[in-house]
């Protein structure tokens, strides 16, 4: 009898144990203990190496909780922050609680707040439109947050408008070291309408490339624990209709002076729509607008709907772009959240759990056969990048040869991070080649250099 129950007990573990390795809430995370991060100062376009590993360094679970311990560093390069913020992007030291078992609120939906709100697969903290800044009446200005004093709260800034002068080239910067993102954590310089020139002198890649063809990868997960989508998935939520954009169901206001809110209540009045605060700069310019078309989604910016990850459907919500692929309110979660808020950031584990070790199996060959790869320029003639759709969970050499096979120099794509570059400055002008490899299988591209 003693045996027996022991083979039961030894079953459900075993059952478990499958299940856990299978779940994207364990397996998605990005794990790193070598790579470090990087930044730049303004001023400086050569990368600085920090002494903080990037992504996520420990992956361990019980049966309802992950506990995700990082730094919330990126692998891609953090910085400058150009408009005047002294902080860089430091160690945050955290160990984040995240559900296994999300679950929708059936009752009063949870708002997000200002901070922490999400978590990207690099451990890179997700926070809402906000940035602490609102107007103020009776001075008729803009108070909080690093301009000082207290606003109102009733006509609040997005942060995605009033702070784009301070992201980095990624679309993210630190508040008080804690480096985040507002917004779908792609580079400005990949977007169809580029609106910041901070990739020219500082160049970096972000999390991921839009890809309109594919379905967007998993790239992180709410406080609510339902994950979160880049900007293209399956139009209908049975997983068919092919590949769409994901559209935001919040649209602006037609108005002219604010002193109501789109509900029709009156509030205390914010500034008249100018060329200073034009319409959109404030979260309450924006109403929404109840769906009729699934690639829609609804007031928490998502939807149900099944995924690659998740081939028997779960609520997703998604980053969000306009069709010119810049940002669209509310960005990524809210302004509320769809389930039960329940990741918390804690000290210590205080329960029985297991660590994840993904298993290094590297890039299979077809997987490297079709995945997207970009050479640009090419021809070139100063430098040129390489880079994939997505950032991948291992790390990835690229080396230059001439045509004739001898080598020229080497280079990583590194987990949690898309591009890679050559400085071909010094190369004579002629046919080479580029080699993409995991340690075992190597794909080849040409390039062709030139010179005046």
């Amino acid at each position: 009898m003693l045996k027996k129950i022991q083979l039961i007990a030894l079953s459900i573990f075993s059952i478990f144990q499958l299940h856990a390795q299978t779940n994207p809430g364990i397996t998605s995370w990005l794990q790193n203990n070598t790579i470090m991060g990087r930044h730049y100062v303004s001023g400086n376009s050569t990368p600085i190496q920090d002494a903080v590993l990037a992504n996520v360094q420990t992956v361990q679970y019980s049966t309802n909780w992950v506990y995700i311990t990082t730094q919330g560093i990126p692998t891609y390069v953090t910085g400058p922050f150009l408009d005047g913020n002294p902080s860089l992007a430091s160690a945050q030291n955290a160990i984040f609680k995240v559900s296994l078992n999300p679950v929708e609120n059936t009752g009063t939906a949870t708002n997000t707040t200002g901070g922490n709100i999400g978590l990207f697969v690099n451990g890179v903290a997700l926070f809402d439109y906000r940035d602490g800044v609102s107007w103020q009446n009776s001075t008729n200005s803009l108070k909080g947050g690093p301009l000082g004093g207290m606003g109102d709260g009733v006509w609040n800034r997005d942060a995605v408008v009033g702070e784009r002068l301070g992201f980095d080239c990624s679309k993210g910067h630190p508040a008080m070291g804690n480096y985040h993102h507002h917004q779908n954590p792609s580079a400005f310089k990949l977007d169809l309408n580029v609106i910041s020139t901070v990739c020219t002198l500082y160049d970096a890649d972000g999390l991921y490339v839009i890809d309109s063809t594919q379905h967007s990868p998993l790239i992180g997960f709410a406080y609510d624990g339902f994950p979160i989508y880049g900007a293209y998935a399956y139009k209908n939520v049975d997983g068919t209709g092919g590949i769409v954009r994901m559209k935001s169901s919040y649209n602006l206001r037609n108005i002219t002076t604010r002193t109501t809110y789109s509900t029709g209540a009156t509030v205390t009045a914010g500034p008249a729509v100018n060329a200073t605060y034009p319409i959109g700069y404030f979260r309450e310019d924006y109403q929404y607008d109840v769906p009729t078309s699934p690639d829609y989604l609804d007031e928490h910016n998502g939807r149900f709907c099944k995924t690659p990850e998740y081939p028997n459907g779960i609520y997703c919500y998604f980053a969000t772009v306009k069709d010119n692929w810049n940002s669209a309110y509310p960005y990524v979660v809210g302004p509320t959240f769809y389930g039960v808020k329940n990741t918390v950031k804690v000290t210590s584990i205080t329960e029985a759990v297991t660590t994840y070790t993904p298993t290094p199996a590297g890039v299979s060959e077809s997987i490297l056969n079709t995945l997207d790869v970009q050479i640009f320029p090419n021809p070139t003639s100063d430098i040129m990048a390489i880079q994939v759709a997505k950032g991948m969970h291992d790390n990835i050499s690229v080396s230059l040869y001439d045509i004739t096979g001898k080598f020229i120099q080497k280079t990583m794509i590194y987990s949690g991070s898309t591009i890679a570059y050559f400085d071909t400055k010094a190369l004579y002008a002629g046919e080479y080649l580029i080699q993409i490899a995991d340690g075992t299988k190597t794909i080849s591209k040409k390039v062709l250099v030139t010179k005046d």
